[in-house]
Parts: C-alpha cells; sequence; structure tokens
C-alpha cells in the first residue's frame, strides 16, 4: 500500500492513463540496478530514485575527477576526489528517503558479477567498457534478467532492452565480435555534456515500462540519436532462439 506521502509525492505519474496507483506500487516494490555511476549512471540513478522504485542498487568504485562535472550530475566540485558510490547514495538519499539505495562498492567481475545481479528485477548498463557490458549480457541471459543497455560517444547514443520476454534479442548479436571490441579497448573520445541524460533519461523510461506494464518497450531493438543532427533511427534486431 501506498501512503499518504507516497501518494502525494508521485501524484504527477499517478494520474496518467494507465498508471494509477497500481503502478506506483510496483515501482516501489521493484529492484533495479545500476552498473556504473558515471555520465549515464549517475542521471538514471536520480530518476530512479525521483520515481520511487523501492530498491536501487549502484555499482562503482571511482572517484570524482574534475572532467566528470560537464556531464555526471551528481557530483560538485568540493566533492573532486571522494568516492563516487558514497557520494551517489548520500545525494540519492536527500532526494527520496524512502528509496532503499544498496551500494556495491567495486567493479563488476565475473567472480561478483551473478551475486549482484541475482538479486535485482532487472539491470540498466551504463557502464563504459567491453568487458562489462559482455559481462552484464551473460549473466542476464543466464538468469533470465531483462536488462536496459545504454551507450554514447561524441554526439552520438544508443538504447535498447535486451533479453526481455525471451526469446529475445541480447548484447551479443548487436556486437558479435567480442575478441576484437575488448582488443580495441575503450577508446577515450569526447561527449556531449548533455547526451548522458538524453540516453540515462530514456534509459529510466524503458525501466519503468517494464516494471509498471505500460506502453511499448524498446524490445528486439536498437534506437540511435544524434544530437549534432537530431537524427533518430530505430533499427530491428533479431530474438534469441
Amino acid at each position: 500500500m501506498l501512503t499518504t506521502e507516497e501518494l502525494n509525492r508521485y501524484q504527477r505519474q499517478i494520474v496518467l492513463p494507465d498508471f494509477g496507483p497500481e503502478g506506483q506500487e510496483k515501482l516501489k516494490n521493484a529492484r533495479v540496478l545500476v552498473v556504473g555511476v558515471g555520465g549515464l549512471g549517475s542521471v538514471a540513478a536520480l530518476y530512479l530514485t525521483a520515481a520511487g522504485v523501492g530498491t536501487v542498487g549502484l555499482v562503482e568504485q571511482d572517484t570524482v575527477s574534475l572532467h566528470n562535472l560537464q556531464r555526471q550530475v551528481l557530483y560538485r566540485e568540493d566533492e573532486v576526489g571522494q568516492p563516487k558510490l558514497e557520494l551517489a547514495v548520500k545525494t540519492l538519499h536527500r532526494l527520496n528517503s524512502n528509496v532503499d539505495l544498496v551500494p556495491h562498492d567495486g567493479f563488476l567481475l565475473p567472480e561478483n558479477a551473478r551475486d549482484i545481479i541475482a538479486g535485482y528485477d532487472l539491470v540498466l548498463d551504463c557502464t563504459d567498457n567491453f568487458p562489462a557490458r559482455y559481462l552484464i549480457n551473460d549473466v542476464c541471459l543466464e538468469l533470465c534478467k531483462p536488462f536496459v543497455y545504454g551507450s554514447i560517444g561524441d554526439t552520438q547514443g544508443q538504447l535498447a532492452v535486451f533479453n526481455y520476454q525471451p526469446p529475445a534479442s541480447n548484447y551479443r548479436m548487436l556486437y558479435p565480435d567480442e575478441k576484437g571490441l575488448v582488443a580495441r579497448g575503450n577508446i577515450n573520445k569526447g561527449v556531449m555534456g548533455v547526451l548522458p541524460s538524453v540516453i540515462a533519461s530514456l534509459q529510466v523510461n524503458e525501466a519503468v515500462k517494464i516494471i509498471t506494464g505500460i506502453g511499448n518497450v524498446l524490445k528486439d531493438t536498437l534506437f540511435t540519436i544524434d544530437l549534432a543532427t537530431m537524427e533518430t533511427h530505430k533499427f530491428r534486431l533479431p530474438a534469441r532462439v
């Protein structure tokens, strides 16, 4: 049951068609894991918390750098050098004390990924490296968990929902050459400061739709956007048999 305070806090969502108190209760009972609390993850964590997702897990081990502040909106100048995870939990708790924030201090690795992901209903992939993306993909496939993929670079972003209502597409079907991508490594190129906010907001939107059952989930589809041209595209992905 929603409390009087929750009914007031979330009233602008609750009045939406097909949402109602039932949708808000589904969010309250949901458990969502955010892997990476950087550009994508800092925005995703903010909106998941604001929306009233009952449990939000955060996986992170980095500290705040000055160059992060151009796009990682959870952090401030006087927090440079401090642990992102600790700061994120503190800020998010101030935003919504009703949400249970679960810190996972460290990187997502083959040794811990299964145990961490098993405790959640779905995963938001907010990472910036190929090994982590393949790891999330494979563990979510094993555990039958959907995950929302987001990727950014320059002025371009990608979004997809993988492993949702199998048979469904997954990350390896989009990028089958794991060996080649991992060997290439993470290319440190520029990114438009607002781009993570655009893609992360869309990731949260897909998560909310998955949890509540409203709208049409971006299943078996890759969505792309280029902020320089404002061109968007959708590409159908094959479903895993």
